[in-house]
């Protein structure tokens, strides 16, 4: 579903060329829970950026569900990331002039995937799965830490993408919320939606199915969980 090939990316600094990542071949599959770790400056972020097609790799492939991400036009690139991508920040990043339902309608909104009287159903219906559902008509300053995540997954999911991305998603938790997060994502992956997650925290690795390992830049070790 996700396939990765020889991708690298360099960027130039006043000292030369700084190989964010290289030669990075990597194959993921529909459903998979693949958890991306490394030491700071490995090169995760810029991997899950390559994916979500936000960057672009100075060499290689990058095919997603069939599409060739790293060949798209700058406008080809915004439409399909609204329609195949979800991303969940640390910060949660929601609106805070929005309610929660009004947050997840957002990019329905934006990429015009259902019809205008289906989406605040189909916001209530993510929230209720996602655990929040009783939340849908507060903002979001109005929520605690792990209820404005939950928001934000629900957010991420809104458009039925095919590859969820979630950086440090648990990074802004405490132990037992981070903990309850990544077993709803353990749940999506179950019910097939693929999830590729940047973390440095241990416990997120039991639930995750795959383990990618970056360092400087390179692939040093991929095995199942």
């Amino acid at each position: 579903m996700l396939s990765l090939h020889d991708v690298a990316r360099a960027y130039e600094t006043p000292s030369g060329p700084f190989h964010a990542l290289d030669d990075i071949s990597l194959e993921i599959s529909r459903g998979e829970f693949v958890a991306i770790v490394g030491e700071s400056g490995s090169g995760k972020s810029t991997l899950l950026s390559l994916i979500a097609g936000i960057d672009r790799p100075t060499r290689g492939e990058i095919v997603v569900d069939g599409t060739p991400v790293h060949a798209l036009a700058e406008r080809e690139l915004s439409a399909w990331r609204g329609a195949a991508v979800g991303i969940v920040f640390q910060f949660f990043q929601l609106l805070p002039t929005l309610t929660a339902a009004e947050n997840v309608m957002l990019p329905m909104d934006f990429c015009h995937r259902y019809a205008f009287d289906e989406r605040r159903v189909r916001a209530e219906r993510l929230l209720q799965r996602l655990g929040v559902g009783d939340q849908c008509d507060k903002l979001p300053s109005m929520l605690s830490g792990g209820q404005q995540q939950r928001v934000a997954v629900a957010r991420a999911l809104a458009n039925e993408p095919v590859v969820l991305l979630a950086d440090e998603p648990t990074g802004n938790l405490d132990s037992k919320t981070s903990d309850a997060m990544l077993a709803i994502f353990a749940e999506l992956a179950r019910d097939g939606q693929t999830i590729v997650m940047v973390t440095h925290e241990q416990r997120a690795l039991r639930h995750a199915s795959r383990i990618v390992t970056l360092a400087d830049g390179r692939l040093v070790s991929d095995s199942a969980s």
